[in-house]
């Protein structure tokens, strides 16, 4: 395979992962290249992924002391991390997909009551080192790439992560960027964007695939940080596999019909990934210390990523958010993906006695970006938070057509699995708003006992705010939002980092 296409290849991989300044670095030649690429106003008139909530910020900000309304609890002890795609040095936006952008990570420091800093910096891959006129420290690791997908607390170290080829890249408390990481050099081929972090076993598990292998690997790293297992399981066409399932016994890989087409890399597409209705869609279920997989074959849907799955007796749950069959992971002409209809959320039961698989709808709202109280991955959950950003739903569907403002909405959702409800905290028109992490109350005793934060677009001010709501009164008015120097783009995912 050629370098070119090499490339073309970690491309199309990273594409799987479906967003008064005190001080900053002033990026000059980058603001000039995104006006340029952009237009003045900010708009390409082309790709709504660059345009409006998506467009990419220009600058590394820094601010000390942020102005907050309400009150921020004093419980709340660490950093508020997100990270997506933000393109540095853009020079033919005609050449560019949403979720190739360049890692940038987003966080705010909180300790006694107060917003002590905000601060955004870009992942220091070697291309994004070199954009920046910096040094690159040591080797370049094979399939570097500026992770832009997740990034999460572990073992005292805060990883950013992306899947099919780039190691993780470990950050410092303030986003600097120290170099790959490689769990104790115990990590050998690929990685990936969504891990499970079971607290219980303390183990970290991962389902890794690449477009070159004939399989795919579960991974799962031990209480020393190091890989202890890594599993190769037989799966053909080198499908696309952005997020699995786990449970306190299992496994669960969906083996989806989004795969790698080397034609279209030898040709230089963008995004060497399609939609192929010759590969079969089915769920795979493996016991977590390996062996045989048992298939379970169901009807074509896109899988986008899993909110929890759990044991019940002879059978296994996950739930999940899908879309509509066929999904473009490499777009129709929209500068990022396009789908046919937007994200739900579902159970799929897994019946291992009886051989089936069995789907259920749990709500028809539009909504992504699925989360649970970490404490209770891989077990039974009782609640579920989920966003709804309206402009993300109408740039998925731009090629078919922009459909009227009022079927969208921004809000975010508190689901109540046992009584089949929801609760919905809705923004104003306008008020992009991000995935929702939850975090506990210091002495919580019951599973929502906590907060739920989320980086929300104000359109008053053109900036964002970090809104912190009381997870027992979803409803209720903010107990704070933080008041942000500047933009945080649609993005993807982050997590709470307690201090120590």
């Amino acid at each position: 395979m050629s370098s070119h296409t090499r490339r073309r290849v970690l491309q199309g991989a990273a594409v799987a992962a479906a967003g008064s300044v005190v001080g900053g670095y002033g990026l000059g030649h980058y603001a000039t290249a995104a006006r340029a690429a952009t237009g003045a106003d900010g708009g390409t008139g082309n790709s709504p992924f660059l345009e409006g909530a998506f467009a990419p910020v220009t600058e590394e900000l820094t601010a000390f002391h942020l102005p907050v309304t309400g009150r921020v609890p004093r419980d709340l002890d660490g950093r508020y991390l997100r990270t997506g795609p933000n393109a540095l040095g853009l020079e033919d936006p005609r050449a560019h997909h949403w979720m190739l952008g360049d890692g940038m990570v987003h966080g705010v420091r909180l300790r006694g009551g107060r917003a002590e800093w905000y601060r955004n910096r870009w992942v220091r891959s070697a291309a994004v080192a070199k954009k920046l006129g910096e040094p690159y420290p040591g080797p370049v690791p094979p399939d570097d790439f500026a992770a832009n997908t997740h990034v999460i607390p572990y073992k005292g170290r805060i990883l950013a992560l992306q899947e099919s080829g780039p190691l993780p890249y470990e950050l410092d408390g303030e986003l600097n960027t120290l170099r790959p990481h490689d769990f104790r050099s115990t990590l050998k081929g690929a990685f990936t964007a969504h891990t499970k972090y079971d607290a219980q076993a303390d183990e970290l598990h991962a389902v890794a695939y690449y477009p070159t292998w004939d399989h795919v690997r579960h991974i799962m790293i031990d209480r020393t940080g190091r890989v202890a297992r890594s599993h190769r399981i037989p799966i053909a066409d080198a499908p696309m596999m952005h997020d699995f399932g786990l449970t306190s016994k299992y496994v669960i890989v969906v083996d989806v019909p989004i795969t790698f087409d080397l034609d279209a890399a030898e040709r230089g597409a963008i995004v060497p990934y399609r939609w192929n209705d010759r590969h079969p869609m089915r769920v795979g279920v493996m016991r977590r210390t390996g062996g045989k997989v048992r298939w379970f074959e169901i009807d074509p849907v896109y899988f986008s990523h899993t909110l929890n799955a759990y044991d019940q007796g002879d059978t296994v749950v996950m739930e999940l958010v899908t879309m509509p069959a066929p999904f473009y992971a490499a777009g129709r002409g929209n500068g990022g993906p396009s789908s046919t209809g937007t994200p739900v959320l579902e159970r799929w039961t897994v019946d291992l006695r009886a051989g089936r698989v069995r789907r259920s709808r749990i709500d028809d709202l539009p909504q992504e970006f699925p989360r649970v109280n970490e404490a209770l991955v891989s077990r039974r959950h009782r609640f579920a938070y989920t966003a709804s950003a309206a402009e993300m739903w109408r740039a998925y569907e731009t090629v078919d057509g922009v459909p009227p403002d009022e079927k969208f909405t921004n809000c975010l959702v508190k689901q109540d699995m046992l009584r089949g409800s929801r609760q919905v905290h809705r923004f104003p028109s306008g008020a992009a708003v991000s995935e929702p992490v939850f975090v506990p109350r210091r002495g919580a005793r019951d599973e929502d006992d906590g907060y739920i934060l989320s980086y929300v677009h104000n359109p008053e001010r053109g900036a964002s705010d970090l809104v912190i709501l009381a997870a027992q009164d979803f409803t209720g008015r903010p107990l704070a939002r933080i008041h942000l120097p500047g933009r945080v783009p649609l993005g993807f995912h982050g997590s709470w980092v307690p201090d120590a």
